[in-house]
């Protein structure tokens, strides 16, 4: 009953509404997405990188983890055959975000695609999939993730900017690294609804602390499918024990 209605409600709102609503949804993460890009930006011009190819990255890349990956590989005189396949196993994450939401956006056309998957980064999902969780492809959910990872763009674009020109004149002991774990929390708390993703959720978080050491970021990878594998068994057991058996003498 609460979706249809959320349908309803969303069928009848204009693009602008939507737009604006995604933006909205977005507002909070963006508390620790700034000093993150700003700290990016002083990473960044630390390891020799130019200010044009810097603030170019976040615009083009436009990856925060990926890019501090890059950073700190330059910094370190890598090859670049190691920054391209280190910067590829990062972004791997981004495969699991677009397969969960493809049947959300199956009947959009190939623009529109090409977009929302240029905008998609870890906090844009997370403000996205609970709104298609809610509405499903409802018309004009498209705008709603098209307004919260516009908001975040041009957060990171700022930011950037903004740590390449005055980062390097803020005190070392200003925790602004802090602010990262933060908003990775207020992303995944909304998510927790059932035993499942709670299980997903610190099955992976104790993959990931195990192996923190693996080189490459590889251990990210490996907590991440720990999660989906946990999350999917889980969750496929519930269905199970949903559905009642079939009793032929009730025919």
């Amino acid at each position: 009953m609460a979706r249809s209605f959320n349908y309803l409600f969303q069928t009848n709102m204009k693009p602008s509404s939507h737009f604006w609503a995604g933006v909205r949804a977005e507002l909070p993460l963006l508390v620790g997405v700034f000093p993150f890009g700003m700290i990016y930006g002083t990473l960044a011009l630390n390891a020799g990188i130019s200010l044009a190819a810097s603030q170019g990255m976040s615009s083009i890349l436009f990856a925060g983890s990926s890019q501090f990956a890059f950073a700190q590989l330059v910094h370190d005189h890598a090859p670049a055959l190691v920054i391209i396949l280190t910067i590829a196993v990062v972004n791997l994450r981004h495969m699991l975000y677009s397969a969960s939401l493809a049947p959300f956006m199956r009947d959009l056309s190939p623009r529109w695609k090409i977009l929302l998957s240029y905008l998609m980064t870890d906090e844009a999902y997370a403000v996205a999939v609970l709104n298609y969780e809610r509405v499903g492809a409802a018309a004009g959910a498209q705008y709603y993730f098209f307004g919260a990872g516009f908001a975040l763009w041009a957060t990171w674009q700022i930011s950037t900017a903004l740590g390449l020109w005055v980062g390097a004149a803020l005190p070392a002991s200003l925790p602004l690294d802090f602010a990262l774990p933060l908003t990775f929390i207020a992303m995944v708390v909304p998510a927790l609804k059932n035993r499942p993703a709670i299980a997903a959720a610190l099955s992976a978080g104790l993959v990931a602390l195990l192996a923190y050491s693996i080189p490459y970021k590889l251990g990210l990878i490996l907590a991440a499918l720990t999660g989906i594998v946990v999350g999917t068994i889980l969750e496929s057991r519930v269905g199970r024990n949903a559905i009642p058996p079939y009793n032929a003498e009730e025919k």
